[in-house]
C-alpha cells in the first residue's frame, strides 16, 4: 500500500464481570506502552490461535476471538471465562508508527483466582463502575467499562464518552 500501512496487529479485550464488579489489571511500569495505567486484560491475537488447529468447515475455523480471548485470559490473569459479546472495537497508531485495532468484550467470570503473568501486570482490582473512576485508567477505558455495564442490562450502543 501506498501508505505504508499495510500490517497492523489485533488486540481483544475481556472486560471480566463477576458479581456487578468488572476486572481491571495495572499495567507493569516496564511495559513500552501505557507503563503503570490500569485496563483491562487481554492481549495480541496470533496465526496459531487458528493454524494447526482442525477447521469446524472445510475453509473455516469458527471462534478464533472468543477461544483467543479465553487463552490470552488464562496466559494474563489466571481465570476461565465465559458468554462473550462483542462490546467495541477502536484503532491506534502507537507513538513508534504501529498500528493496533483493539476488539473489546464483555465476558462473564467463569473460575479460577487472579493469577497476575509477571512482566505484564502488576495489580488487579474487582471495581464497581463507579469505582473505577478513582484509577488512572487508560482514555477510552472508563466509556467502554459504561458500555458493559449498560450491555448487561440488555442496552447497545455505539461508543462515546460516558457521563463521569
Amino acid at each position: 500500500m501506498a501508505d505504508g500501512y499495510t500490517k497492523f496487529e489485533v488486540v481483544i479485550t475481556a472486560i471480566i464481570q463477576k458479581d456487578g464488579k468488572y476486572l481491571i489489571t495495572r499495567r507493569s511500569a516496564s511495559k513500552k506502552r501505557f507503563p503503570s495505567m490500569w485496563t483491562v486484560p487481554g492481549g495480541h491475537l496470533e496465526p496459531a490461535d487458528f493454524m494447526g488447529y482442525p477447521k469446524e468447515t472445510e475453509h473455516y475455523w469458527y471462534n478464533v476471538l472468543e477461544k483467543a480471548l479465553a487463552r490470552e485470559i488464562e496466559e494474563e490473569v489466571g481465570l476461565t471465562i465465559g458468554n462473550v459479546q462483542y462490546v467495541t472495537s477502536l484503532a491506534t497508531e502507537h507513538k513508534d508508527g504501529a498500528a493496533s485495532i483493539v476488539i473489546s468484550c464483555l465476558a462473564d467470570y467463569v473460575s479460577g483466582e487472579v493469577r497476575l503473568q509477571e512482566g505484564e501486570t502488576d495489580k488487579a482490582e474487582w471495581v464497581a463502575l463507579a469505582e473505577a473512576k478513582n484509577y488512572e485508567l487508560l482514555d477510552g477505558i472508563y466509556d467502554e467499562l459504561a458500555m458493559a455495564e449498560a450491555l448487561r442490562t440488555g442496552k447497545r450502543s455505539e461508543w462515546k464518552r460516558a457521563a463521569a
